[in-house]
């Protein structure tokens, strides 16, 4: 059963606009990305998915595959499942375009899931370790059952400790496998309720019944959101995972 990766990268970010060619270490974050993907060992391809001519020729210039989306697109979700229409294949990876750090082995670990449960959506957490995280809002919690299917979503502390008891809380690592036919209906789907309520998109497909399988994992996502990350992307592209 075939996989591929899409990485959605749009220049019009409101909160730092054209992100993706920001430098880091000297090469664009797109490329970091990109280049962290393809060590996946599951995936047959990689492509980037943009609607900007700059990025993707910065794309071309480093030998990555890139497709010209419209730009018409409110979310990563529907920028990729307009690429995925023309692929030959089964599952999906979306993996966000400001994460330079991705781990390809958990990459593997998501295909590897989504082939065992072909009718779910995968995704991933990391076991919170800074209490501070538990309430801030940024940091979108999850909750499990004990077959590892999502119960829910939040950016609130998930559970409530009422008894002050000792709870591992757990963070959603924002990236995504879906099978092909899911992704195309998912962005079909009108906004939910409970979607709109948090801002978190994945609650769109709970809501509407469909599965999503969390896989465990040890990385700590670190996204770019402000110029002040790319500063702790530099730092950490020292260590032993990406020296």
């Amino acid at each position: 059963m075939k996989a591929i990766a899409i990485i959605p990268a749009r220049y019009g970010s409101t909160r730092f606009p054209g992100k993706p060619l920001v430098l880091i270490k000297g090469k664009p974050m797109i490329q970091r990305v990109y280049e962290q993907v393809v060590k996946s060992k599951e995936l047959t391809d990689v492509i980037v998915a943009t609607d900007d001519q700059e990025i993707a020729q910065v794309v071309k210039n480093f030998g990555g595959q890139v497709v010209i989306t419209e730009q018409k697109h409110e979310t990563g979700s529907d920028r990729i499942a307009e690429v995925a229409q023309s692929c030959e294949a089964d599952f999906i990876v979306n993996v966000q375009g400001d994460e330079p750090l991705i781990q390809p082995q958990l990459i593997d670990d998501l295909v590897k899931a989504a082939r065992q449960a072909p009718d779910a959506v995968i995704t991933a957490k990391v076991a919170i370790k800074n209490k501070n995280s538990i309430s801030d809002q940024n940091v979108v919690k999850v909750v499990t059952a004990h077959d590892g299917h999502a119960l829910y979503f939040s950016r609130s502390p998930l559970p409530f400790n009422r008894m002050d008891a000792d709870i591992v809380y757990d963070k959603h690592v924002g990236i995504y496998c879906y099978p092909k036919a899911i992704l195309q209906a998912f962005v079909g789907l009108a906004p939910s309720y409970l979607e709109q309520a948090e801002g978190l998109e994945q609650l769109r497909l709970l809501e509407n019944g469909y599965p999503i399988k969390v896989v465990k994992t040890n990385y700590e996502a670190v996204g770019v959101d402000t110029e002040a990350d790319i500063q702790k992307v530099e730092r950490l592209l020292g260590g032993p995972l990406y020296a």
